[in-house]
């Protein structure tokens, strides 16, 4: 989860011979740089993109929904980072849709203002950033998540371009991978699959800690840590095998070397393109096998 070690962890990866600067680290995060550095997908899918509201019982939420043009596909509901909705995951939603789902990723923060909630090139090691979105984290309990998957859920249900016959998936980045551990209890009917990228807080010592909703899950899921995270709480990989056991549930669990908080998506200060592509295709195998 993002704090202060992972802010030093960021700038000493910065600082290292062959580290990104702060340049270009701002210009990745346009949406043009973004999708120079994500290759399409093999056999490419014609998606069709474009900005959508979603109503819930707190008010209106703005997202991003793509998907092939044509046919029916499973739904993927896709939770960001702390950074919100911006253009690095209209990109890689566009990418997922283009291997055949229809997804949508959503602004966590609608309740209180439109995406992109921080400026192209936002970072944490910025104190500005971090003034703005510490407070925003904060808002988003547990209760809202449900509440919030609930109508993302049935937003992608009423769609012509989702199969409803199919299982749903949901992937989540930082904060957002306890968010999907929160919509696959929610929902065990409905989600087969989840993914989470070096997720925050999916082991904590509180009731409704996200590993003790395992036991009302049906999702095949894969778990992609960050190593400085692992370094942090060793011990969150063994409480989540023994939940994912203890349900008899399949979950790819796996401590990505070298990688540090925050490195999958592709306009992050430590993005990890080897890394990053090598857990994209571990989600793909999941969601081709859970979501068939």
């Amino acid at each position: 989860m993002c704090d202060e070690r992972t802010i030093r962890d960021a700038e000493d990866r910065l600082r290292r011979p062959g580290g990104l600067t702060r340049r270009e680290v701002g210009a990745l995060s346009a949406g043009a740089g973004v999708a120079m550095l994500l290759p399409r997908a093999a056999a490419a899918l014609e998606v069709t993109a474009g900005n959508v509201e979603v109503q819930t019982p707190d008010g209106t939420a703005d997202c991003h929904f793509v998907h092939p043009s044509s046919g029916a596909h499973p739904g993927v509901l896709i939770w960001p980072d702390a950074l919100g909705l911006r253009p690095a995951f209209e990109q890689m939603a566009r990418r997922l849709a283009e291997s055949g789902y229809a997804v949508l990723v959503v602004n966590p923060y609608y309740r209180t203002e439109p995406a992109p909630v921080v400026p192209e090139g936002a970072s944490f090691r910025d104190e500005a950033v971090r003034n703005k979105v510490f407070p925003l984290m904060r808002s988003l309990t547990p209760e809202r998540t449900v509440t919030d998957a609930t109508a993302f859920v049935g937003f992608l249900d009423s769609r012509d371009a989702v199969a409803r016959d199919r299982k749903m998936g949901t992937t989540g980045y930082c904060m957002g991978g306890s968010m999907t551990m929160r919509t696959a209890a929610a929902f065990p009917d409905r989600i087969g699959a989840g993914a989470s990228f070096h997720g925050g807080r999916l082991v904590t010592d509180k009731p409704d800690s996200p590993h003790r909703l395992v036991a009302k899950m049906r999702a095949h899921y894969l778990f992609a840590i960050a190593e400085n995270d692992d370094a942090k709480d060793p011990d969150a990989k063994t409480a989540l095998r023994a939940a994912f056991d203890a349900a008899g549930l399949p979950a790819e669990i796996e401590v990505y070397a070298g990688t540090l908080h925050g490195w999958c998506p592709p306009d992050s200060a430590v993005y990890d393109e080897a890394q990053a592509e090598r857990a994209w295709s571990r989600m793909l195998s999941l969601f081709e096998t859970a979501l068939a």
